[in-house]
């Protein structure tokens, strides 16, 4: 993986990761797609006409169902669900962290239940890169603890330093299982919650092992957004300015570009596909939802903007019928949609950053 910055306008970055499945060119917002496909009924061939440049897989779904070796006999993700674009994988931190009462951490790894029938699995770092790899993914996240906020400093120290020697390890793991070849490439991952010092220390410590990127997990988990924007600032600092920058789970679009305003390359988000399922679109001149009842009879199409399969093509009166009628089309319409949005948002960001407008960017306008 190489990673070749631009132009940069303040901290914002206009830059282009190249990987051998394909470049993405940065800022980039990353579709997620959990369990090798977006929820609401998009294929592969569907993420490309949205625009999306490189999706996300979880690492802890896909070992539970329908397993890494199966998706590996089928030619790995790209080969099983038919996506020729980059793909990161999540380690499945997160997921196995969120489920709480149902799981055990030690130096080892976690021993955790499955949420889908209860049987007991435990998970190494080197477990989660081996998936990773078996999953054949570009960019493997390392596997880590999703600190739950708030939380004890203490805790917060103990559990930073406990990542980071996880992160030794997955490191480990990978040139072991890629002998170099850099098939897969490794992102570390820091935590410390809403707290500077942890965070910048954590930081200097990760850059140290000369990773090809960096993320910042353990926010958008219910922290103030101006905690958040204080926190990536904090990390940013110690953050090698020749690597890309993901920050993890994140988010709306105003948190999107307030965090490449510092510096941030990288998103990932659910909000696009699940405020979709439940009728909220973005368009260029703010969200709506689709089921009030004063778009009953409006024929105009969601975003006249847009210039996606769903605003071509389909009236929001239709939209709203299809809504109101528990059609499973209307999920595929929005989600569609809602995901050209965010991919079109990033090349506006983009397109600003490299004509030196980015100070002026607003999130709703109309598009050009």
């Amino acid at each position: 993986m190489t990673f070749k910055i631009k132009k940069i306008f303040q901290k914002a970055r206009l830059g282009e990761i190249s990987l051998p499945s394909g470049t993405v060119q940065t800022p980039a917002f990353m579709n997620v797609a959990t369990q090798a496909a977006i929820k609401g009924g998009l294929s592969a061939a569907d993420l490309e006409t949205a625009g999306c440049q490189i999706a996300l897989c979880n690492t802890y779904h896909l070992h539970l169902r329908p397993g890494e070796d199966l998706v590996r006999d089928a030619g790995g993700l790209r080969g099983f669900m038919r996506w020729n674009r980059p793909i990161l994988t999540d380690s499945g931190g997160f997921q196995i962290f969120s489920l709480a009462n149902l799981r055990k951490i030690t130096e080892d790894g976690v021993a955790f239940s499955s949420h889908i029938d209860g049987r007991k699995i435990f998970m190494s770092p080197e477990d989660s890169i081996r998936i990773q790899y078996a999953l054949g993914t570009d960019i493997a996240m390392a596997f880590d603890e999703c600190i739950g906020l708030p939380a004890p400093d203490a805790y917060i120290k103990a559990s930073c330093e406990r990542t980071v020697r996880w992160l030794r390890r997955c490191n480990d793991e990978l040139l072991r299982l890629d002998g170099g070849s850099e098939r897969t490439v490794l992102f570390g991952i820091s935590q410390g919650g809403a707290n500077a010092a942890l965070r910048r220390g954590m930081m200097r410590e990760i850059a140290e092992l000369d990773l090809p990127g960096h993320a910042i997990g353990g926010l958008a988990v219910g922290e103030s957004a101006q905690e958040m924007y204080d926190t990536i600032e904090a990390v940013e600092e110690e953050m090698p300015v020749g690597k890309p920058r993901y920050l993890m789970g994140v988010g709306t679009p105003e948190n999107i570009v307030e965090a490449v305003k510092r510096g941030v390359d990288m998103f990932d988000c659910v909000l696009p596909a699940r405020n979709g399922r439940h009728g909220k679109f973005y368009t260029s001149c703010g969200t709506l939802n689709i089921k009030n009842e004063k778009y009953a009879r409006d024929f105009s199409p969601v975003d006249g903007n847009c210039g996606c399969p769903v605003c071509r093509n389909y009236s929001r009166a239709y939209i709203r019928h299809l809504f109101k009628a528990e059609e499973m089309l209307a999920l595929r319409f929005a989600v569609i949609h809602n995901l050209t949005f965010f991919n079109n948002l990033m090349s506006r960001i983009r397109s600003s950053i490299d004509d030196g407008s980015f100070a002026e960017f607003k999130v709703f306008e109309a598009l050009a």
